[in-house]
């Protein structure tokens, strides 16, 4: 599937980025824009790709992205049932509720208080949940967070900072563990719950 990032027309102020200012050089990828000087990255790593960000992108644009590939398209970062009702009227295969992890904007809502808005709002537009998937990601630490996730009617769920934390501290090991101490404590959460 092709996950299309509809709530990040500019990157947030993301502080700790800003104090790292990192400056290594990165893979050759994108040419040789770093060296003449247009990839400002005093401001840090994410500011710096900041400038390869499209801020005009709109619902417009929908039919050509679902025109130039034949994997599913959802959006990621709806924050709202209107957007959720939006995105499955315009026969896309889901959304993915977030708000990368509070980067952004650190007030919006998590995706796991959003939840419940966008499910009632499909509902009522009449999306049957084998039509359109709804996924939640962010903050997703233990497997009664999977439980409630799924329990107030997600398909699914993503999982970042644990995967990232386990895979820097003990590599592929630390995510095969992670991923059991996950199952293990839903499969506990699910017995427990009845």
């Amino acid at each position: 599937a092709l996950f299309v990032t509809v709530d990040a027309p500019q990157l947030g102020r993301r502080e700790k980025d800003m104090r790292n200012k990192f400056t290594q050089q990165g893979s050759d990828v994108q040419g040789d824009s770093e060296d003449e000087g247009e990839v400002d990255r005093s401001q840090g790593a994410t500011r710096a790709i900041s400038s390869y960000i499209d801020p005009g992108l709109c619902w417009d644009d929908v039919p050509w992205i679902k025109s130039i590939t034949n994997m599913k398209v959802l959006l990621k970062g709806v924050q709202c049932g209107e957007d959720a009702v939006m995105a499955y009227h315009a026969g896309l295969a889901g959304c993915v509720l977030s708000n990368h992890g509070g980067r952004q904007l650190d007030t919006c809502r998590s995706g796991i208080e959003v939840l419940p808005e966008v499910m009632d709002a499909l509902k009522a537009a009449g999306c049957k949940k084998e039509e359109f998937s709804v996924f939640v990601d962010g903050g997703i630490r233990r497997g009664g967070d999977i439980f409630k996730a799924v329990a107030l009617g997600a398909s699914g769920i993503g999982v970042g900072r644990p995967v990232l934390y386990s895979l820097a501290s003990y590599g592929e090991k630390g995510i095969v563990r992670m991923v059991h101490m996950l199952q293990d404590e839903l499969t506990m959460v699910m017995r427990l719950s009845g």
